[in-house]
């Protein structure tokens, strides 16, 4: 980053540190809002846009190589008149990112001149002509962008630290995605009643990176096409330089048939839930009180001032005055044993948690109960207590679903299984996007190095609203100077530094 760009980055912080400032009572005597006599025109010579920071994921893109990778690889498209497969892939990508959340806000962008020439583009494909396209994939075709995608991902995690590599976490879940449309083809009735389908999402957990989206039916169940997935995703991981593989699954992915093959292999290692089924419960009742050991769970977070007083419980009082049923955790605890599931030949290691509850009725305990939670693993080193920590933190996953429903990559819009799938993965790499886009900056020694690895870390935790607010939603002008194309920022922001920074690691890799 240039000196001049320090010192203009520095002083717009300044300048909104002044307006901010809670000391300066300048101006309290009238409501903040003052604005008046207010005027629109048309600019004739200056051109802008609000999503400045589409220049630099595009650059992103090309550096990594994803572009030529989509054009060599995905062969949809016989003829070009006048889009490739990357224009296609990549407008909706960048639909997502510019806030778009639907086929026909395609139409937005295509009609805004500024977005336009700050791509380099003449035109971009219209909402009609992007669901045609969608509707040419078959799952062929859908599974070579999927590997094209993993495969352009490895660029990325080449360039970070030794200890990136330790373990790949990999976690498998079923999404619902209800629709109601009749008329889709591939929709079905799924286990609680809403038609649609029933899309598979692989991810890695120390990113939230996407490995792979399926789509599936409704009807099909959760686990179905996981094993596959999951021993694609290990493939991009031992290629990607990773030392060893950590598979989680909640009881739906509990794959018996497939862990001796997985357990064969020094480097993979499993966490699966397992149903409590009635033979795991007797095993568990017949446990000796010795086995058991209490399971204290560390706090959420650390307070760094002071404690703060807890607010009054108001859904306990109202429980409580209109007496309804209410179940209380007393605690818990946890034991192991060893356990052979019915479609292996090697005995694995059995955690089980007993919860121990009590039934309440208004003030009046009516008696104790307790609930078994099993998780099955190869893992003969890691402590009871650390398996049922790392098993419950693959529900972070359901927070990755969450964002992936607000950037509308489990949405629908097209009329096939297919099809539908296909728009499912080409909006979800938005969000493998902003993710490369943090992952990008190498680790550098240096006086601020540790400050540059907390800003990468957040940025890879940043919900993706609040990532298109930080780094994408950038007002500025768009100037063209020589051979050179311009986006002049007008306005600071907090993570103006970290952009640039970003921007500057981008251009030296050429």
């Amino acid at each position: 980053m240039t000196t001049k760009l320090q010192r203009r980055i520095a002083e717009g912080k300044r300048r909104i540190e002044r307006r901010l400032d809670k000391n300066d009572k300048r101006g309290f005597e009238e409501p903040m809002f003052t604005a008046s006599n207010i005027h629109y025109e048309i600019a004739e010579r200056v051109r802008g846009m609000a999503h400045g920071g589409i220049g630099a994921i595009h650059l992103l893109a090309r550096r990594i190589g994803l572009i030529d990778a989509i054009d060599n690889g995905l062969h949809v498209l016989k003829i070009h008149l006048p889009y490739h497969e990357s224009d296609h892939v990549l407008n909706l990508a960048y639909n997502a990112l510019c806030d778009g959340t639907c086929l026909q806000d395609l139409e937005l962008r295509r009609n805004d001149e500024v977005f336009l020439d700050a791509l380099g583009a003449r035109r971009i494909p219209d909402p009609t002509t992007a669901g045609d396209f969608c509707r040419r994939f078959t799952a062929q075709h859908v599974h070579s962008l999927i590997d094209i995608i993993n495969d352009v991902r490895q660029h990325v995690w080449a360039r970070q630290a030794d200890d990136f590599f330790d373990q790949a976490i990999i976690d498998m879940d079923g999404v619902v995605l209800g629709t109601d449309a009749e008329c889709k083809a591939g929709i079905d009735i799924a286990y609680n009643g809403v038609w649609g389908y029933h899309p598979l999402v692989v991810s890695l957990a120390n990113t939230a990176e996407v490995f792979s989206v399926i789509n599936r039916p409704g009807n099909r169940p959760s686990h179905e096409g996981a094993a596959a997935e999951a021993d694609r995703a290990m493939r991009v991981c031992f290629a990607g330089g990773f030392r060893s593989v950590l598979l989680r699954g909640d009881t739906d992915f509990s794959q018996t048939t497939h862990l001796d093959r997985w357990a064969a292999d020094p480097r993979v290692r499993f966490i699966f839930g397992m149903d409590a089924m009635p033979n795991l419960q007797v095993l568990a009742d017949f446990l000796p009180s010795a086995a058991w050991r209490p399971l204290k769970r560390p706090a959420r977070y650390q307070v760094k001032t002071r404690r703060r007083r807890r607010p009054r419980r108001v859904k306990d009082k109202i429980v409580r005055e209109r007496e309804f049923k209410n179940i209380r955790l007393d605690g818990e605890k946890v034991a192991e044993f060893r356990y052979r599931p019915s479609a292996c030949k090697q005995d694995y290691r059995m955690i089980v948690v007993r919860k121990n509850l009590s039934v309440e009725k208004g003030e009046q305990r009516l008696y104790d109960d307790y609930r078994y939670f099993f998780y099955l693993t190869n893992d003969w080193h890691s402590t009871p207590a650390e398996i049922v920590f790392g098993a419950n933190k693959r529900c972070n996953q359901e927070n990755l679903h969450a964002q992936l429903r607000d950037l509308r990559a489990l949405h629908a819009p097209v009329d096939t299984l297919e099809s539908n799938w296909a728009y499912m993965v080409m909006t979800a790499l938005a969000w493998n996007l902003k993710a490369w886009w943090a992952l990008w900056p190498e680790d550098r020694p240096g006086p601020h190095a540790e400050r540059y690895r907390q800003e990468k870390q957040t940025m890879l935790r940043m919900e993706f609203k609040t990532f298109v607010n930080a780094i994408m939603r950038l007002p500025c002008q768009l100037v063209r100077a020589g051979r050179r194309l311009i986006y002049r920022l007008t306005s600071w922001t907090p993570w103006q530094g970290t952009f640039f920074r970003m921007l500057d690691q981008l251009r030296c890799c050429r």
